[in-house]
């Protein structure tokens, strides 16, 4: 045995002795020793594979399956510029808190600083978005064993916090197997497939009680982040009686708290000056927000009490008056009393919101963005999981949606950039085993089309992509770039349109393809079905700035 391969073999080992159950692997000439070792584990059925060809994509794959199954998954690459393609996931896992595993080989140091093809300063190349552990060159001499056991325990350990970790493994030829003298000891891991180093990390618990008092007319946010921080800060909004505004990544947590999630509670905050029966004396945060200026607005008025990770809290205007990791039930003798028409006047305000939403709605021409994101949500099969895309999906959806206590919702909100959003899906759909869905936009559905590049021999997702389709960047209609004094220069560098025929695409890479014409087919395409599949509505730009703004109208004549 030679030197890479054992060192490949141990890795491979103790990563499935960590707990490490899906590995993505890129195929690459330095990486081969990984590559084989994998293939061998997944042929013994003690590791999921899932090989990709593009490491953006893969990056993001892993990505979904380790917010799908709750635990660090790996990515593998070769050295060079494959190793720079995995950046944009691992700062959205970074900015997230999603454990990640890197596992990026390298050439050996005697290579660095030659003209080595494919060959590049990679160690530490994410910078402070990953935590870096760097391999030794493997050679052939004992003692070896403990010290790679020990760096993979090291790597798992951290990204088991929420961390995204590149594992650095800088191989010498030959990197395939070859026949000679055994190993000088063995190679054997722990007895009962323990791994080599067990380690406990401290979590964000209740503690340190708050020392300021809570006002009766309290008013909730809750953004992404843990959910059971969500849900145990919603059960205090519940027993004081606050209304919660909830993103949709955060919605179910909230309702599992047993708070009341206001249905159009963005689109409430966003009118402007609330009448005084709805404006709040202090704002608890919960997570992070990132959808809605209504709220980010909202914030600049009141004491803002912040719950959320320490010490990167989510506070981007500096307004916080107070910051902590976790709120619960023991905190409820701070809270300053009861006003029992303080949550009465939200809900009779999210009654009339609704009410105006659908009257208007009912008059306009199917489909737009909120249709659809009404339509989506309401369909979906109770169980079921649904990923939104950024840009204008998620906000559709967070504006006008129904919130579903029986559906998990995710997003990439770490950086909230389009790129890496199917595969992202696709990870969580092969990661979590419930009915998936994909809403996204068409920009974002090309950014990332080589998310449907997936061998034949491959585990394929239980995924239904639906795409809203208006040829092109939507979003920044209802931007200020979307104003009418800018229209001169909007349509060919914000609206870009690209004239894509995404039937075709997706028939290209062997994924059935459904038009949408009419709510009836829309329905009917989203009937629960086996494997991977695009539902495609074809709508317009045109109009979607003042559709927005007459709904906000709307709501801010039915509430005042």
């Amino acid at each position: 045995m030679n030197p890479s391969t054992a060192m490949a073999t141990v890795v491979v080992d103790e990563l499935v002795r960590n707990g490490v159950r899906d590995v993505v692997l890129c195929p690459g000439s330095r990486n081969a020793p990984l590559a084989i070792a994998l293939y061998e584990a997944a042929t013994r059925g003690v590791v999921g594979l899932h090989v990709r060809v593009d490491e953006r994509s893969a990056g993001y794959l892993a990505l979904g399956l380790a917010r799908a199954s709750g635990r660090p998954a790996a990515v593998v690459c070769t050295s060079g510029t494959a190793v720079a393609n995995l950046h944009p996931s691992v700062l959205e896992a970074h900015h997230s808190g999603v454990g990640l595993l890197l596992i990026t080989a390298d050439r050996p140091p005697e290579l660095h600083g030659t003209g080595a093809n494919q060959t590049i300063d990679q160690r530490g190349i994410f910078g402070s978005s990953a935590v870096a552990v760097d391999f030794p060159v493997a050679e052939r001499r004992a003692g070896l064993n403990p010290v790679w056991r020990g760096l993979v325990c090291r790597g798992v350990a951290r990204a088991e916090t929420g961390r995204p970790v590149q594992v650095n493994i800088p191989f010498r030829e030959p990197l395939v197997p070859t026949f000679g003298d055994e190993w000088p000891d063995k190679l054997d891991g722990r007895p009962g497939g323990l791994r080599w180093t067990t380690s406990s990390v401290a979590r964000s618990v209740p503690g340190n009680r708050v020392d300021f008092p809570l006002p009766a007319r309290t008013l909730m946010v809750v953004g992404s982040g843990d959910p059971a921080r969500a849900t145990s800060a919603a059960g205090v909004a519940a027993k004081a009686g606050w209304p919660v505004v909830a993103e949709p990544v955060g919605a179910a947590a909230a309702i599992a708290g047993g708070a009341h999630v206001l249905r159009c509670g963005p689109l409430l905050l966003g009118t402007g000056a609330l009448p005084e029966s709805l404006r709040p004396e202090a704002v608890v945060v919960v997570g992070r927000p990132t959808l809605s200026r209504g709220v980010r607005g909202l914030m600049d008025r009141v004491p803002v009490y912040g719950i959320g990770d320490h010490p990167q809290w989510t506070d981007p205007q500096y307004v916080a008056t107070h910051v902590r990791g976790w709120l619960d039930q023991d905190d409820l003798v701070h809270v300053a009393g009861h006003d029992q028409h303080w949550l009465a006047a939200w809900q009779d305000a999210e009654d009339a919101a609704v009410a105006a939403v659908a009257t208007l709605l009912d008059d306009e021409p199917w489909p737009s963005g909120p249709h659809i994101a009404q339509d989506v949500v309401a369909a979906l099969p109770p169980g079921a999981t649904l990923f939104l895309g950024s840009s204008n999906p998620v906000r559709d959806v967070d504006l006008f949606a129904a919130h579903r206590a029986n559906v998990t919702v995710h997003a990439n909100r770490g950086v909230a950039g389009i790129d890496g959003n199917l595969s992202t899906a696709a990870g969580i759909a092969l990661g979590g085993g419930a009915p998936t869905y994909a809403l996204v936009g068409d920009l974002t559905f090309l950014h990332d089309a080589n998310g449907l590049l997936i061998g034949p021999g491959e585990p394929r997702p239980d995924l239904t992509i639906v795409v809203l389709n208006d040829n092109g960047g939507g979003i920044f209609s209802l931007l200020e770039q979307g104003a009418a004094e800018h229209r001169a220069s909007f349509e060919r560098v914000f609206g870009t349109p690209h004239n894509v025929d995404i039937a075709t695409l997706s028939r290209a890479h062997g994924v059935p393809h459904t038009p949408a014409t009419t709510r009836a087919e829309l329905k009917q395409a989203l009937a629960p079905a086996p494997g991977l599949r695009v539902v495609e509505i074809h709508t317009t730009r045109d109009g979607l700035r003042d559709l927005h703004a007459r709904l906000r109208a709307a709501v801010t004549a039915a509430i005042s």
